[in-house]
């Protein structure tokens, strides 16, 4: 254990102290040498309600401060199993969102070419698109488990082919997602038409929308999402918005009737077992909710991720 990195502990220091990385970590200026990196993608260019998820990051990581080295629940250990530190922010371009798009691919390609795991703390949800065409350069094209109200699918927002509410369309048209391995849940709200989600199920997505998952468990859910995967490497892409606005009123595209808090936590806890090549909480927007829950949440569902890994040593 004395050879990976260690989150901060709150008896060597107060928690409200200390650096103001993901869980306390350890910083470096690269990949290098790790197993899985945490990368911040502050941007929000590209939303089309509410902005502020460039501070999402920042806040992400403030929150996490109270987060433990052990999960109690799964009695997973990922500080005595993988070599984790916090490695940054991508230098987005701020004024520029298709410089922005090709700096995050060029930037995971780095993180990717040391072998590493990539846990991105966003940001709106357009960072997923260069994320995955990083990731499907190394590993092809991959499963995806998108948990979200939105489906993300628009063929373009006010002309634009790029924005928040377009990445699965592009990652579906150039070839980035596996065939029959793509689970959309949690989507839910109006629509322009009565036809808005059947895009999705032409491609053969998997949708399951809030309605389905309300008053349930989504463990037995999650044993098919595995079943359906099998080995194929899988990309996690977790909207907060997938959560009801009751847990997570800290986001721009709000839609009511979403998951529960445990839901979230059934989804990402039932991936482990597959083959998780990367990660993302997106959407956190910290000027819609001062308590910081919005924020705690993203925080330790990028936690469960990371517990969620292949190669992580779960106690007896």
């Amino acid at each position: 254990m004395a050879d990976f990195n260690q989150p901060l502990g709150g008896n060597e220091m107060p928690r409200f102290g200390g650096p103001a990385t993901m869980m306390r970590l350890p910083t470096q200026p690269t990949a290098a040498g790790l197993d899985v990196a945490f990368i911040g993608v502050p941007l929000d260019i590209a939303t089309s309600n509410r902005p502020g998820t460039r501070l999402g990051p920042r806040q992400i990581r403030d929150e996490s401060r109270m987060l433990r080295p052990y999960n109690m629940a799964t009695r997973a250990a990922p500080f005595d199993s993988l070599q984790v530190a916090d490695i940054g922010d991508v230098p987005i371009n701020t004024f520029h969102l298709p410089k922005s798009v090709d700096i995050i691919t060029a930037f995971y390609d780095e993180v990717l070419s040391h072998g590493c795991v990539p846990l991105t703390l966003g940001g709106d949800h357009v960072i997923t698109l260069p994320i995955l065409r990083a990731i499907a350069k190394k590993h092809g094209p991959v499963g995806l488990i998108h948990i979200d109200a939105h489906a993300d699918v628009n063929e373009h927002m006010f002309g634009e082919p790029i924005a928040h509410g377009t990445p699965f369309r592009r990652a579906q048209e150039e070839g980035l997602l596996a065939h029959g391995k793509v689970v959309q849940i949690g989507l839910r709200g109006t629509g322009y038409a009565a036809e808005d989600f059947d895009w999705c199920r032409q491609q053969g997505f998997r949708v399951v929308t809030a309605e389905e998952c309300w008053y349930r468990s989504l463990a037995p859910l999650m044993a098919e999402v595995r079943e359906q995967m099998g080995d194929t490497p899988v990309y996690v892409t977790f909207d907060i918005d997938g959560l009801d606005p009751s847990v997570a009123p800290g986001t721009g595209t709000v839609e009511m009737g979403g998951l529960t808090s445990a839901q979230g936590l059934e989804i990402v806890r039932g991936a482990a077992g597959l083959n998780i090549v990367g990660g993302d909480l997106v959407e956190v927007s910290p000027p819609y909710d001062p308590s910081g829950n919005t924020a705690l949440m993203g925080a330790t569902l990028l936690y469960e991720m990371l517990c969620a890994l292949p190669g992580v040593k779960r106690r007896d």
